[in-house]
């Protein structure tokens, strides 16, 4: 089991973050959420818009579900916790690292929460959204990482110092 999968809240800097720690351990790197796009044809905005929370949920489930890799840095997309069946299969194949940063930073980065495609209900706000999913990613999370207020770099090194 040598993949990592980093979860977390939009804008918790997943990809990026993934992306840096690729490099620095020398693994391949995945993004769940541009695997659905490419298996679907769509923005991710627009499987929202045509599918709704749940279909969007069940593709999201379907593309990570089929995840094989070794040695891959995997970010997913913020909405994997919903899934049971795909945050197992995550633990079955990685370790999985919760970026965990506070609600103001989330909300500060996050910008259009539309065009990012974010499985959020109808009236919800990002802090209700923030509430609802912290205990899952707390629940699924192998180790946490405080990310908020910290550069890039020192986020990707606290992480390359666990130990996976």
């Amino acid at each position: 089991m040598n993949n990592i999968s980093l979860i977390g809240m939009p804008a918790c800097g997943k990809s990026t973050v993934g992306v840096l720690l690729a490099k620095t351990l020398n693994m391949a790197f995945t993004d769940t959420d541009l695997l659905i796009q490419q298996a679907y044809g769509k923005f991710l905005w627009q499987i929202l818009e045509d599918d709704g929370n749940d279909g969007f949920n069940r593709k999201e489930e379907a593309v990570i579900g089929a995840l094989r890799c070794e040695n891959t840095c995997i970010a997913t997309g913020g909405s994997a916790v919903y899934s049971e069946k795909a945050m197992n299969h995550l633990k079955s194949i990685s370790k999985i690292i919760f970026l965990e940063v506070p609600v103001e930073e989330i909300i500060a980065r996050t910008g259009d929460i539309k065009s990012r495609g974010v499985v959020i209900e109808k009236g919800k706000t990002l802090e209700e959204l923030y509430n609802e999913r912290l205990p899952l990613y707390k629940k699924y999370a192998g180790f946490t990482v405080k990310a908020g207020g910290k550069s890039l770099e020192k986020v990707v090194y606290e992480i390359s110092r666990l130990s996976l």
